[in-house]
Order: structure tokens, then C-alpha cells, then sequence
């Protein structure tokens, strides 16, 4: 076996979400409970009849690719050569750490919390990976001065999700301009970085910031999974410059040859007819009750800014793992520990608020009651 897999650990989030019963809350995996537009499905359909399911060049439909990146109009990032069509966002963040970091030199900047699939993608491919955690005393919004502080002469790419996959933070527009000018003026090779912007159709906040729009280093993932509830199409894309592109596309190539090319066109269909966005109204207003749920649940709690994620503290000296166990076993809720997402989260829950509002409720007043009867001293 390889002994980089042997060393890497299982999903938590998996551990704990396999734990769900036919009666329990579910405020775990991260995917959405909407049910998909039937018209992009029927479109794949209509293109599979008439022309069959044959490969599509490498690089994924060209008509697609067009349109994704007109969709979005980023600078240096403006035609179909700048996109690379994956299947999903996590083959794509795989393909971008392959393809720009060299494990013999580079090294990741992971910032945190953060979804644990970047640092194992990094050590799958023996690359050195260091993180950077943001405070919880500032509700672990994104500090420039903490991010720029931890590039060493060896950091090669930063990963920034924002909107963020556990927090719900959304990085904003100064703090990216902050971070690009500073990287800009290092000089020497480029610090890249990777924006995953896998919740974007998500974001409840006015001011927020987009690497790709003010720094020419950036490469940017996404997919149709979260925004029009088709996680299981596995349809998504990484946009680079044109430099990096045609290297993403060649390591892509190896690993997938090409994306499905029904979820191409489904995708194709998305984009044609303006649906990317189609269930952010859904969220936005959805967003509102879960904000007013954990006012009321009394929860110390980080307010969603992004995403469709919601954060409570657990109380001092309870471990964030064992109370997943304990709230799925006893309490029959199923929420993610925050030590998945790294050590800075140990004392913190992940919910997902895409089950019905009631049912939500009802997880954030059972998971109240489990603070209040679970924490020591009690």
C-alpha cells in the first residue's frame, strides 16, 4: 500500500453522517434539499438522444466553457481557454494542487477552519501543508494580517474558501485587495491563490471579495453541485490564466480524460438560461428564520454570511467529536464536529439548515439541551 494513504485519516463528517437514522435531524452533510430544475436534466436528455454520450475534448465542452466564463467575466479569465470543466470541485482543487505545487520545494497555506479535503489532497501528492487559523474572538472572519504573516518563502498557493465551508464567513472586498496588493509586492515567483467559490450562489452579504477580479494569480473552482442542487451530476470547473490552464487541462486529462458529458449539458443549460442563481432567492430568505432560530435557542453562534451552514460553540471542556456522537446516539441529531475542519474548531458544531425550518428548530433546541446537561461541573 501507499503509505501516504495508509496515513491519512477517514472523513469525520462522513463518520458522523453515517450515523443518521430514518428519524433524525439532519443538520450534517452539506447538500442541498431542493429538488433539481427537471428542464436541465431534459436538456442532457434531448442532447443524448440526438447525438449520444460520446467524449468531449478534454477540456469539456467548448459551448460550456464559453459560457462559464462569460458567466463570471473575470479579468485574464474571459474565454473558453481559461476553463477547465471537472468532474466536481473536488477533482478540480485536486488537478490545481498537482499541477501548480512541486513537493520536493512548495508548500500549501491552508487557511482555517477549512474543509479537510484540501490538506489531503496535498498529502496524497507528499506536498507540505501549513495552516493558518483565524480567531474565534473575531468569529473567525478572514484576517489579512494573520494570512500574509503565514506565507514563508516556501508557500507556493493559499486556499481561501468563500463564501466558508465549515464558518459561513465571507472574505470581503478590502481584505482581498489588502492580500493581493501585499502578495504582489513580494516580487520573485508568484504566490498563487486558490479561491473556492463553490458557495458564491450563496452569499447574504453586499461586500464581498473575489481574488480573481484585483490579483492576476488566482485560479478559482466551482461547480453546479450547491448552487442548483446536482451534487450527485458531479459537474464542476477550475478557471485559470491561460498559462496555468493548459497545464490544469493536461493533469486533468490524466485523471478523468474528461468530465460526463450529459452533466455537461445539463450544466450547458444552466448557464444558457441564466440558472446558475436560480434557488439564491431560496437561500437568502431561508437564511433570515435560521438567524432568528439561533437567537432563540440562546447558542453562542457565528451568523451566516455565506453558504448554507450555521456554527454553535459548544461549552468549555467539551470535545467537538464526542458530542457529535452523543447528540446522533442519544439526541438523535445528526451535526458535524468542528475538529473536522482543524484544531482551531474543536469547540464548535457544523449545521447545515436545508432540512425544513421546524426540523432545524428542533435540532438547535435539542442540541441546547445537550449543552446544558453535557457541559462539566453540571
Amino acid at each position: 500500500m501507499n503509505p501516504r494513504v495508509e496515513h491519512i485519516s477517514g472523513s469525520l463528517i462522513r463518520e458522523i453522517a453515517q450515523k443518521r437514522k430514518p428519524t433524525s435531524i439532519n443538520l450534517g452533510l452539506g447538500e442541498p434539499s431542493l429538488a433539481p430544475n427537471p428542464a436541465h436534466l431534459e436538456a442532457g436528455m434531448r442532447y443524448a438522444k440526438e447525438h449520444g454520450l460520446r467524449y468531449t475534448v478534454n477540456a469539456g465542452d467548448l459551448a460550456l466553457r464559453e459560457a462559464i466564463a462569460a458567466q463570471y467575466a473575470y479579468p485574464d479569465m474571459h474565454s473558453a481557454e481559461n476553463v477547465c470543466v471537472t468532474t466536481g470541485s473536488q477533482e478540480a482543487t485536486y488537478a490545481v494542487i498537482k499541477t501548480l505545487l512541486d513537493p520536493a520545494k512548495d508548500e500549501l497555506l491552508v487557511v482555517e477552519p477549512a474543509f479537510p479535503s484540501y490538506a489531503k489532497m496535498a498529502a496524497l501528492e507528499g506536498i507540505e501543508v501549513r495552516t493558518v487559523a483565524m480567531r474565534e474572538e473575531d468569529g473567525f472572519a478572514f484576517d489579512a494580517d494573520l494570512i500574509l504573516n503565514a506565507v514563508t518563502k516556501n508557500t507556493r498557493l493559499i486556499v481561501i474558501c468563500s463564501p466558508c465551508n465549515p464558518t459561513a464567513r465571507v472574505i470581503d472586498d478590502a481584505t482581498v485587495r489588502r492580500i493581493a496588493a501585499a502578495l504582489e509586492a513580494r516580487g520573485g515567483d508568484p504566490v498563487w491563490v486558490l479561491h473556492d467559490e463553490i458557495y458564491r450562489e450563496q452569499t447574504f452579504v453586499a461586500n464581498a471579495g473575489y481574488f480573481a477580479k484585483v490579483y492576476p494569480h488566482t485560479i478559482v473552482t466551482n461547480s453546479i453541485s450547491k448552487s442548483n442542487a446536482l451534487t450527485g451530476l458531479r459537474l464542476g470547473w477550475v478557471m485559470a490564466p491561460a498559462r496555468v490552464a493548459a497545464s490544469l487541462v493536461k493533469v486533468h486529462a490524466w485523471l478523468t480524460s474528461c468530465a460526463d458529458t450529459f452533466a455537461q449539458q445539463a450544466a450547458l443549460h444552466i448557464f444558457s438560461s441564466g440558472a446558475i442563481g436560480e434557488h439564491s432567492a431560496w437561500y437568502s430568505q431561508r437564511r433570515d428564520g435560521v438567524a432568528r432560530a439561533l437567537a432563540q435557542s440562546g447558542l453562542p453562534h457565528i451568523l451566516p454570511e455565506g453558504s448554507f451552514y450555521a456554527c454553535v460553540r459548544l461549552p468549555e471542556g467539551l470535545k467537538s467529536l464526542e458530542a457529535a456522537h452523543e447528540l446522533a446516539d442519544r439526541y438523535d441529531v445528526i451535526a458535524i464536529p468542528g475538529i473536522a475542519f482543524g484544531p482551531s474548531f474543536e469547540s464548535w458544531l457544523r449545521l447545515s439548515w436545508v432540512a425544513p425550518p421546524e426540523s432545524v428548530a428542533e435540532g438547535l433546541t435539542r442540541i441546547a439541551t445537550y449543552c446544558r446537561t453535557a457541559a462539566p461541573g453540571r
